[in-house]
C-alpha cells in the first residue's frame, strides 16, 4: 500500500522547536520531490517548504525562511522537517506531499498526500 505518515506534530510554546517527520511505504521517496504543506484554521492549504527529487535543491517560503529546514534520510525513506523559533502563526496541521519527478511541489501536482500532523504553537 503506498502512504505518507506525518509524525511529530504536538503542542509548543512560542519559541520552541518540533520536527515533523515524512515517512513513506510502497514507494521510494527519493524519485519524489517533497513539499510541507500548512492549513490554518479557515485557510486554504498552502505549501511552505520543498525539496526537488533525486538531489533537488530545497525551498522555502519567506515566512518560514532562516527557522525551518527540510532534509531527507534516504536510508530511512523519510523527510524531515526542522522547526526552529516556532510562532503561533506557524499553528495549523501539517501535510506532506509526493510529487513523482518533480522539482517543486505545486498543491494541485502532488500524488500522494499524508493524513497530517497537528502542530500547536501557545503559551
Amino acid at each position: 500500500q503506498l502512504q505518507l505518515v506525518e509524525s511529530g506534530g504536538g503542542l509548543v510554546q512560542p519559541g520552541g522547536s518540533l520536527r515533523l517527520s515524512c515517512a513513506a511505504s510502497g514507494f521510494t521517496l527519493d524519485y519524489y520531490a517533497i513539499g510541507w504543506f500548512r492549513q490554518a484554521p479557515g485557510k486554504e492549504r498552502e505549501v511552505f517548504s520543498c525539496i526537488g527529487s533525486i538531489g533537488g535543491s530545497t525551498n522555502y517560503a519567506d515566512s518560514v525562511k532562516g527557522r525551518f529546514t527540510i532534509s531527507r534520510d534516504n536510508a530511512k525513506n523519510t523527510v524531515y522537517l526542522q522547526m526552529n523559533n516556532l510562532k503561533p502563526e506557524d499553528t495549523g496541521v501539517y501535510y506532506c506531499a509526493a510529487n513523482y519527478l518533480g522539482l517543486s511541489c505545486p498543491r494541485g501536482g502532488m500524488n500522494y498526500w499524508g493524513k497530517g500532523t497537528l502542530v500547536t504553537v501557545s503559551s
